[in-house]
């Protein structure tokens, strides 16, 4: 688990959670994003596409990525369990390389385990004012399917991935009268997502496609493949030698003002480190992976990025992780971070897709 206080959120109170599956009566906490940070994902971040179909007979819907969502007849139901017939509004964000995994916070990884990625999508519909939950699965197909498992050996079924983020949180606190309170709450913290399997997987077709039943509306899901990576592993630190900023917090919300990623070599895989260095000095202020989870020798590449001051600062740099020093548990990289505009920033996160 990562380390984290719920610094940002706004509550005097010290915050403990576990994971839990979403509720939609779940409080929802907000995106913390603050001035360039979120003027910057805002703008760039993926953005749904809208489709219309008749409920009753169903339809297929083709995304701009290339995913096609076929909703048999009758496939939608209202909360009260009456089923859809008319128009129905659905929309789609489908995510498939590393620029939209980063600009949409949805790396791929889970407890520290790389992921390799065939597709991450969430898909809503609505009647008017009326959220609509399935009737009956819809059958996805996503333009991408490994050809092989990290043993070489074809992979028939990819598992699927469940990536709500709802946790269950104490607040500790005291009371109009100075009493001691501890209340437990549920909410919706978008931590860059928690991969978890849910059992589900799906099907590699043999010519460049996968096929999975969306089995929900209003979650993500991952289609994706473990790296199985049988090398040993490191801890990777990374180090801001420059414009570390130092509001930067430990938490799970996605847009802090100093992140950093890795995205491996040749693979879809978008790795964010989350862990901020504590009590570092000058120069050594940064972030750092899960323990024991880079394979040593595993390369790709790492881009650094720092909001202060209403300016952006940025650095990619292509690393093979070595193996720890003498007497050490981990290996370091250091950036030295230049300042870049909104443009250039995200043409080096673009250029992440073809690394």
């Amino acid at each position: 688990m990562k380390q984290s206080i719920f610094s940002t959120l706004a509550i005097a109170a010290a915050i403990s959670f576990t994971a839990c599956k979403k509720d939609k009566g779940s409080i929802v906490q907000p995106h913390v994003f603050e001035g360039k940070v979120k003027t910057f994902f805002d703008a760039n971040a993926p953005k749904y596409e809208a489709f219309t179909i008749d409920a009753s007979t169903g339809g297929v819907l083709l995304t701009s990525k290339g995913t096609k969502i076929n909703f048999p007849a009758n496939a939608f139901k209202k909360s009260n369990g009456q089923l859809v017939t008319g128009s129905v509004t659905v929309q789609v964000k489908d995510i498939h390389q590393a620029s939209d995994m980063l600009l949409g916070n949805r790396p791929t990884e889970a407890g520290g385990q790389m992921l390799v990625s065939y597709g991450e999508m969430t898909v809503k519909a609505n009647q008017g004012a009326d959220e609509l939950q399935l009737n009956a699965p819809a059958q996805v197909v996503v333009p991408a399917a490994p050809k092989a498992g990290a043993n070489g050996q074809f992979l028939r079924e990819i598992p699927m991935w469940a990536g709500d983020s709802a946790l269950t949180y104490s607040i500790n606190g005291n009371d109009h009268e100075n009493l001691p309170v501890t209340l437990s709450q549920t909410g919706y913290v978008p931590r860059g997502i928690n991969w978890v399997q849910n059992g589900n997987f799906a099907v590699n077709n043999n010519n460049g496609t996968s096929t999975f039943n969306l089995d929900s509306l209003g979650v993500w899901r991952n289609c994706d493949a473990l790296m199985g990576d049988p090398r040993p592993k490191t801890t990777v630190l990374g180090y801001f030698s420059n414009q570390w900023n130092s509001a930067t917090s430990t938490n799970y919300m996605g847009g802090e003002p100093s992140m950093l990623f890795f995205k491996v070599k040749q693979q879809n895989t978008l790795v964010k480190l989350y862990n901020k260095i504590v009590n570092a000095p000058a120069g050594k202020e940064g972030l750092l992976s899960y323990q024991n989870s880079f394979p040593i020798g595993i390369e790709g590449t790492f881009l650094a990025i720092t909001f202060k001051d209403n300016k952006i600062y940025a650095e990619m740099q292509d690393v093979t992780v070595g193996a720890p020093a003498s007497g050490k548990t981990y290996y370091g990289v250091t950036f030295n971070l230049t300042e870049v505009t909104e443009t250039q920033l995200l043409s080096l996160i673009q250029q992440l897709n073809t690394k």
